[in-house]
């Protein structure tokens, strides 16, 4: 499902709305939770699932090409953990 979709989605549930104020909405959520993961908050959409920023330890990795030890620097990653209805949906 591409960005265009969802907009589109948007549209037909609410009937009166134009494309620009959908793609505004679509802008708004995305934000919000770009900002709230950035700053280290979970996030829980009922229904749907968690995105939750979990740090990463600095590592040994290898370099594929010459197999010569590299250090890979701690950073963060974001998980996502599906709810119960939506692994039901997928797996049902």
């Amino acid at each position: 499902m591409k960005r265009s979709d969802i907009i589109r989605t948007i549209q037909v549930q609410f009937k009166r709305m134009r494309a620009k104020d959908a793609a505004a909405v679509l802008d708004v959520v995305a934000d919000s939770m770009i900002n709230s993961i950035a700053a280290g908050d979970r996030i829980e959409i009922r229904g749907f699932g968690t995105f939750q920023p979990r740090p990463r330890a600095t590592k040994v990795g290898y370099n594929p090409v010459t197999g010569q030890p590299m250090n890979l620097p701690a950073n963060t990653i974001i998980l996502f953990k599906p709810s119960r209805e939506l692994t039901k949906k997928m797996n049902g």
